[in-house]
Order: C-alpha cells, then sequence, then structure tokens
C-alpha cells in the first residue's frame, strides 16, 4: 500500500477492523453451532430427559430432528 492510499483509506481504519473483527466472530460461532461433539452431547442430553420422564416423545423427536439436520449441513460444510 502506497502512502497516498494509505492516507486516504485511514479514516476506514476502525471499519476495517470491525469487520474483520465480525468475521471472526461469526466463525468462532459457526465452528461452536455445528461442533459434532456438541450436537452429539445434546443428543444424549435429550435420550437422558426423555427417558427420566422429563421429554414427551413429540417434543424429543423435533429436538432430535433439528440437530440431526444441524450435524448433517454442519458435515456438509465440512
Amino acid at each position: 500500500m502506497g502512502l497516498i492510499s494509505g492516507l486516504l483509506l485511514l479514516p476506514l481504519a476502525p471499519v476495517s477492523g470491525t469487520v474483520w473483527l465480525a468475521e471472526k466472530i461469526l466463525e468462532q460461532a459457526e465452528s461452536e453451532y455445528y461442533d459434532e461433539g456438541a450436537i452429539l452431547a445434546q443428543l444424549m442430553e435429550i435420550e437422558a430427559a426423555r427417558d427420566a420422564g422429563e421429554l414427551d416423545e413429540d417434543i424429543a423427536a423435533e429436538l432430535e430432528d433439528a440437530l440431526v439436520e444441524r450435524l448433517v449441513e454442519g458435515q456438509a460444510r465440512g
């Protein structure tokens, strides 16, 4: 980057830094959202709650479907 372009783009530095930070936060959030281990742990929690009678079949099935869909989507992104 040349001196002139550096001076002209200097006022935009906070914006570009904010965009970079937002991209990093999004990457981290997606990584955690699609984490296979976390999804499998949640599936096990649903199964335990179902076995304990804390969740009825319909709600447990809906939750499991959403998690399996998230797992498949995460593997497709992988």
